[in-house]
């Protein structure tokens, strides 16, 4: 008896939940996970009876939102085998992220993240799921923190869109009160040319804690660059200084080289803001270099871990921040998202 048919009682949705996330863990291309996730919420509200006898009968496609993909998947965990996908996906992606544990005991100290996506601007799942995954990987509180109007490739939120979307954080809230997690109201704020930002002052009072990132212009000489990052970072709403290179490393969308800036005077401006500087924990930016994470460590920021997640499976990325955290020395005290909710409240509302 192979391990495969050893026995699975977790169930097909848990199952396509799972190879779900694994599939993000990985980054994979969204449309290739969406299926799974589709299928997971097509069958869930379906009596178990009904699912089982629609996979012996062959018939599971028939059911809107399941594929061929998805129906083999239901159909080995139906019949108490791991499925097949499932299983080479632990294989490539369930292990470790980084080496000797490196990371893991500073990760332990999270209790959350305050930079997410979700399907209203450029993530790939809803709101909610992204909540439930929180929780599943023991978060205290997660910060939705969709993209603001200017970005309008990733279906940045109007100042409408985003007052729709508190009152679905609000909803969710109330769907969770009594679980000991808080989904927290935020956004990913552009840094405009200025370095004012990007949504109106009366949502960006409304939100609980705002990252504020250059998306545009990226080039730019370094002088006004400079400018650009300390009058943002001195606007009162900032929080958070999200990804302040914007480069990117490796991955699908190529390679981009750092912008240029003066990182003394904008990491001294967040050390008086009492500004968070990001450690952006997606592999793909590893930001900021290694050199300005430690420019902005002995002038003595502030910093928050973040996953920057575009898909639930993403959430699992800040351990890779912590990593780099720990090898440059940051005291755990010192990034804000190993606070209990009422200090991080506190300090973004300050």
């Amino acid at each position: 008896m192979t391990e495969r048919d050893a026995g699975y009682d977790a169930g097909p949705v848990a199952a396509l939940r799972r190879l779900a996330f694994l599939l993000e863990r990985g980054r994979a291309d969204t449309y290739r996970v969406k299926a799974f996730r589709g299928a997971a919420a097509a069958i869930l509200p379906r009596d178990p009876g009904e699912v089982a006898a629609a996979a012996e009968d062959g018939t599971l496609t028939d059911i809107a939102g399941v594929g061929a993909s998805s129906a083999k998947v239901i159909a080995d965990a139906v019949a108490g085998r791991v499925p097949e996908r499932l299983a080479a996906a632990e294989e490539e992606y369930g292990g470790p992220l980084t080496r000797d544990g490196a990371g893991e005991d500073l990760r332990a100290r999270l209790r959350g993240d305050l930079h997410s996506h979700s399907d209203w601007s450029d993530g790939g799942s809803p709101i909610e799921e992204m909540a439930m995954t929180a929780i599943e990987l023991g978060h205290d509180y997660l910060v939705l923190t969709d993209h603001s109007p200017r970005l309008r490739v990733a279906n940045g939120l109007s100042a409408q869109r985003l007052g729709r979307q508190l009152g679905v954080v609000e909803a969710v809230n109330d769907h969770l009160e009594g679980s000991g997690f808080s989904l927290l109201r935020g956004i990913e704020v552009d840094i405009l040319d200025d370095g004012s930002l990007d949504q109106t002052e009366e949502m960006l009072d409304r939100l609980d804690l705002r990252v504020a990132s250059v998306h545009s212009k990226l080039a730019m000489d370094p002088e006004p660059m400079t400018r650009r990052m300390v009058a943002a970072v001195r606007n009162r709403h900032t929080n958070v200084l999200g990804h302040c290179t914007g480069r990117l490393v490796t991955g699908n969308r190529g390679t981009r080289g750092e912008s240029r800036f003066d990182a003394r005077a904008v990491f001294d401006a967040c050390a008086e803001e009492g500004v968070a500087v990001e450690i952006n924990s997606r592999p793909e930016r590893r930001d900021p270099p290694t050199r300005l994470l430690e420019a902005a460590r002995d002038a003595g920021c502030l910093f928050a871990i973040d996953s920057d997640a575009h898909a639930p499976g993403q959430l699992d990325f800040p351990v890779l921040g912590c990593e780099r955290a720990e090898a440059a020395g940051i005291e755990a005290d010192r990034i804000v998202n190993t606070w209990p909710l009422d200090r991080l409240l506190a300090w973004a509302r300050r």
